[in-house]
């Protein structure tokens, strides 16, 4: 049998990207202090942009905008908000403004995930995810979208995989994620005519991060379904950011892009199917084990 071969790593940016890439730009936003998002900006800072990163928990959130700041020279704005109130996100778009001047580009990176059935699924627990999710994006992007018509920028929606198949207990997250992919094929084709660009992210299994950690059981083996052999790094989902918003991708919008080293075309179910529906407490007992 022929040697699997590993997909390696990206290099890092600088070996990709201009240095200057994005001085005098400002990109904000959802969900900057941690995971996939905040490497993003962190790249992104690391080739000249200034930052407004958005949470709801303005300790944590004006610790992680320091630390960028230290770590890159750039200037990060930690702005304490709930995307679920309108008025939070457009006084943060304001502050965006007060100290920057202008706001180039957005990313929307919103993401409330657990585990449930939908017959164990109150109605309540659906409404959070949406409210966050989906409505959470809408209130960003209508904050916004007066400013980012006058730099004639740029959104980027981080969705996820997940919702291309039917995904037992996911059904809260994924009825949110379409919608998001949704409303950024919309956003493209109204504002295009603005000089503005729309497209998403869909990530694949990237590890490190909360949400791999919490919901894939302990000995899970389906990564080894990975066409490219390995899972994702968050600085490999930045990359594609950085693309998608420089001037490279001008002639690109309203599109799905999924980073997932090939893993939707052959997702095999870290839950057992149909053990995992027929029989609910092994998967609380395989999850808890991660906790």
């Amino acid at each position: 049998m022929a040697q699997r071969y590993i997909q390696p790593a990206a290099p890092p940016s600088e070996q990709t990207f201009q240095k200057d890439l994005f001085v005098g730009k400002v990109v904000l936003s959802t969900g900057g202090r941690s995971g996939i998002v905040n490497k993003m900006i962190r790249m992104m800072m690391k080739h000249g942009a200034d930052s407004v990163i958005i949470g709801r928990n303005g300790p944590e959130n004006a610790k992680a905008a320091q630390q960028l700041s230290t770590e890159t020279g750039r200037t990060c704005l930690p702005v304490q908000a709930d995307v679920r109130k309108p008025e939070d996100l457009k006084a943060a778009a304001k502050a965006c403004m007060d100290k920057f001047g202008r706001l180039d580009f957005v990313i929307c990176a919103l993401l409330f995930r657990s585990l449930a059935p939908i017959s164990g699924l109150s109605e309540n627990a659906f409404k959070t995810v949406i409210d966050i999710d989906l409505l959470g994006t809408y209130n960003t992007i209508k904050a916004t979208i007066p400013y980012v018509r006058q730099s004639r920028g740029s959104y980027i929606h981080i969705s996820a995989t997940l919702h291309y198949r039917g995904l037992p207990y996911q059904a809260h997250v994924s009825a949110a994620k379409a919608g998001v992919d949704a409303l950024s094929q919309v956003l493209a084709v109204e504002e295009g005519p603005h000089g503005v660009r729309s497209n998403v992210i869909a990530p694949g299994p990237i590890g490190g991060t909360p949400g791999m950690e919490r919901l894939s059981p302990k000995g899970d083996k389906s990564i080894e379904a990975v066409p490219l052999g390995r899972m994702g790094d968050g600085d490999e989902i930045a990359t594609m950011g950085m693309f998608l918003f420089s001037k490279a991708a001008t002639w690109i919008t309203g599109q799905i892009f999924v980073v997932d080293g090939g893993e939707h075309h052959v997702r095999l179910p870290a839950l057992a199917y149909p053990e995992s529906v027929l029989d609910p407490a092994k998967v609380k007992s395989l999850i808890a084990a991660r906790l």
